[in-house]
């Protein structure tokens, strides 16, 4: 009874400490996010450099979608990595000492020498996890251009339905109805094509992430048989050294697992940063 006791407050604790932790990250994203939207929308609006913008040169189109939905991007994501860094950093601390003693290390006797890998579990999870991000990086490095490229004509779009709207209320002839039809078919038909290669980058990635996390846990039992049947480890020391080699190697898959995440940030990212380089030519914000 005295132990239910205690387990209410310590309940308690932790629903309030995971309440707390989701105000604080939406807190910082939506200052975050404020932040930047006003500094872009000022440095957009001041001098006229909204109706300046389309006579320059350079990657700027749609504007406002690039404040609006490539701002807020841009500022969410970031968060949401570091928090997922900072828990996987945490996992990494709490059990790769536990993969280190469990596993020991590994004597392994070639011919007249004996080769002796300390830590031999660790040094594999590392080497492990840096092969599947490799082959990440492989099949799917052209994913933030396709994100950006994505984000690119789902603006069009969007503009296009909104100039078609504007000219039906402005003007509502069959002429302005067939060319509108026609852009928007065009702008349609141009998201569907990048979609597409967008599709074909995720499968890849799917590919390598999954295979990865259905091979995880075999890698971990098999590096763990030599010893076992050498008879200097358990089978419940086996089981351990597999379960922590399992823990370790998702956490150290952060990249692997968030690459998708990271990506479309970085198309984000370069998106404002490209709008910001196009108001520079203009002129400088005014302090």
């Amino acid at each position: 009874m005295s132990q239910s006791i205690r387990f209410v407050p310590l309940a308690a604790a932790s629903i309030a400490l995971t309440a707390s932790s989701v105000w604080g990250r939406m807190t910082l994203q939506r200052s975050w996010r404020a932040w930047l939207s006003n500094q872009l929308y000022d440095f957009w609006l001041q001098n006229d450099r909204h109706t300046i913008l389309g006579l320059v040169a350079g990657d700027h189109d749609a504007p406002e979608y690039r404040i609006a939905e490539d701002g807020k991007i841009a500022t969410d994501l970031p968060v949401d990595l570091v928090i997922g860094l900072l828990q996987s950093l945490l996992t990494i601390a709490t059990f790769i000492g536990v993969l280190w003693s469990v596993g020991d290390s590994l004597t392994i006797d070639i011919g007249e020498s004996v080769l002796t890998i300390p830590g031999h579990l660790v040094l594999a999870v590392i080497s492990y996890s840096a092969l599947l991000a490799a082959g990440i990086w492989l099949t799917a490095g052209k994913l933030t251009r396709v994100i950006e490229e994505n984000k690119r004509v789902e603006a069009e779009l969007r503009a296009i339905g909104t100039h078609v709207r504007e000219t039906g209320k402005a003007k509502n002839s069959l002429g302005a109805t067939t060319d509108g039809r026609h852009a928007v078919g065009a702008a349609l038909k141009a998201v569907i094509g990048v979609w597409r290669i967008y599709c074909w980058q995720l499968m890849r990635m799917t590919l390598v992430t999954y295979s990865g996390l259905l091979v995880t846990p075999v890698i971990g039992l098999l590096l763990c048989l030599p010893k076992y049947l050498a008879d200097t480890m358990t089978l419940g020391e086996v089981l351990q050294a597999s379960t922590a080699f399992v823990v370790v190697q998702s956490a150290f898959n952060w990249f692997t697992d968030n690459y998708a995440k990271l990506a479309e940030w970085a198309a984000s990212a370069n998106r404002v940063a490209s709008l910001l380089l196009a108001l520079d030519q203009i002129g400088p914000p005014r302090q």
